[in-house]
């Protein structure tokens, strides 16, 4: 649902609304687009893929949590070897969910931490772990779980969305939960934060 703010009285409304959900002000004061609140009800999802409705993307993405795009899910038609593909896309307002056809269960390394290396220089240690995508559900909910946190960065909190790490990380330890929220993704977030003040 999309409520367009008037003045600065909704400005502040919606702003308390935010800071009550996340237990802080968000770091800009400007929402880039100040009249969306969150969260939201339905989501519209909509399948290009064959033989794979938009009423079983539905329930493939069920129990995540929601945003105010559109989610598309088109096919991915690989040379080589199936692989993950997807875009957030800001000014359409659109997340696009790519499936590798023909589908065959993969295995793809993820990147979830990087430990900076000592000495001179911005040397970078990347930790990942090797996930087994056993069907179109586990690619559609690791992706979807990815580029929302694109989104929730961007939308919600106001802040760089060209994390990577934090997405994946995100995706990583949550796609295969039945019930995820936002919390799931502060979590995430804050974990990052510790991360970086423990190792200098």
């Amino acid at each position: 649902m999309a409520v367009r703010l008037q003045g600065r009285r909704d400005a502040a409304n919606h702003l308390r609304l935010l800071r009550d959900m996340h237990g802080k002000t968000p770091t800009s004061t400007r929402p880039r687009r100040p009249w969306t609140v969150y969260p939201f009800g339905t989501v519209a999802i909509r399948s290009e893929l064959s033989g794979f409705s938009s009423a079983q993307a539905r329930h493939a993405l069920a129990g995540l949590p929601r945003c105010d795009y559109e989610v598309v899910i088109k096919p991915l038609r690989y040379r080589r070897f199936p692989h993950l593909a997807a875009l957030c896309e800001f000014e359409d307002r659109r997340i696009l969910l790519q499936v590798p056809i023909p589908f065959h269960a993969f295995k793809e390394p993820v990147i979830f931490a990087a430990h900076r290396k000592r000495g001179q220089g911005m040397r970078f240690a990347w930790v990942s772990e090797t996930v087994h995508f056993r069907g179109r559900r586990d690619v559609l909910r690791f992706l979807y779980c990815h580029e929302w946190m694109h989104w929730y960065l961007h939308e919600v909190l106001g802040k760089p969305s060209a994390a990577e790490t934090a997405c994946d990380r995100f995706a990583l330890r949550n796609f295969r939960r039945r019930v995820v929220t936002s919390d799931d993704a502060d979590e995430a977030l804050v974990r990052r934060t510790r991360l970086l003040v423990a190792r200098g």
